[in-house]
């Protein structure tokens, strides 16, 4: 039998512990959105992870599209960093569901994957998007997967095994940008970040550009093996939204069209 739910660790603090307030919160971000008529399903998404007032108006962008495609989905597979505890590889979670204010939300497993509570127990990369995934897509399944040190190559297998060729099945790489430079500086190093993933080209991509470096880095192998490809929806600072400009964290959102 597996464990209990996993209790939210960063409701309160992140985004706001009162479902109606987080609601409000999430739905005023989406309605600040315009998505093109034209637009796209995409099989994947990149999404940034910090509080909502900092990072929630470019996750929105994401999530308006998800709103429009709501019933094309039914699981999202999550690749969020290990901030706290340090580990290799990959890890599911153990846990057959996540709380959040806005209700519990079940898990499934990926194929193959070792599942280890720890990355998962304080962390805030996968967790902060579930609310966001529960707005836009009413009930749906998450296979929530934390990365650590691992090949590109390896990460990439983990989200195929997890897809598992399922066109309902969406993928998000939860990851933020450059941290903690004056903000010229931010912007040119996420500049030739963002440039290296609209290039499908994860060598491009070093320690220090973006904290979800190897979930990133195996979703662009993932996607050219799949003949993907990324599109910018939106690149910003902390210093646009809520932040001091002399110290700022660069949040990126692209899409992964299929060919």
């Amino acid at each position: 039998m597996r464990p209990e739910a996993r209790p939210a660790a960063v409701a309160g603090r992140f985004y706001p512990g009162d479902a109606v307030q987080l609601r409000t919160m999430i739905r005023r971000m989406l309605d600040k959105i315009q998505v093109p008529a034209d637009e796209p399903f995409a099989p994947a998404y990149v999404v940034p992870h910090a509080g909502y007032r900092f990072s929630g108006p470019v996750a929105a962008h994401v999530y308006a599209r998800l709103e429009r495609f709501a019933d094309r989905v039914d699981r999202v597979v999550i690749l969020g960093p290990s901030h706290f505890v340090p580990f290799d590889g990959c890890a599911g979670s153990p846990s057959g569901m996540w709380e959040t204010p806005l209700g519990d939300v079940h898990t499934v497993d990926a194929p193959g994957l070792p599942a280890d509570a720890a990355p998962h127990e304080r962390e805030h990369s996968i967790e902060v998007q579930i609310p966001f995934l529960q707005e836009v897509l009413g009930k749906v399944r998450v296979t929530p997967v934390a990365v650590g040190a691992a090949r590109a190559e390896d990460v990439a297998d983990v989200i195929d095994a997890a897809v598992a060729d399922d066109p309902r099945t969406l993928v998000l790489c939860s990851t933020d940008f450059s941290h903690y430079h004056p903000d010229d500086v931010a912007r040119e190093l996420d500049r030739r970040t963002a440039a290296a993933v609209v290039a499908l080209d994860p060598a491009l991509i070093k320690r220090g550009d973006a904290c979800g470096i190897f979930g990133l880095r195996g979703l662009l192998v993932w996607a050219a093996r799949k003949g993907y490809k990324p599109r910018q929806l939106d690149l910003r600072t902390s210093a646009d939204t809520f932040g001091n400009p002399e110290r700022v964290v660069g949040y990126p959102a692209f899409a992964i069209d299929a060919a």
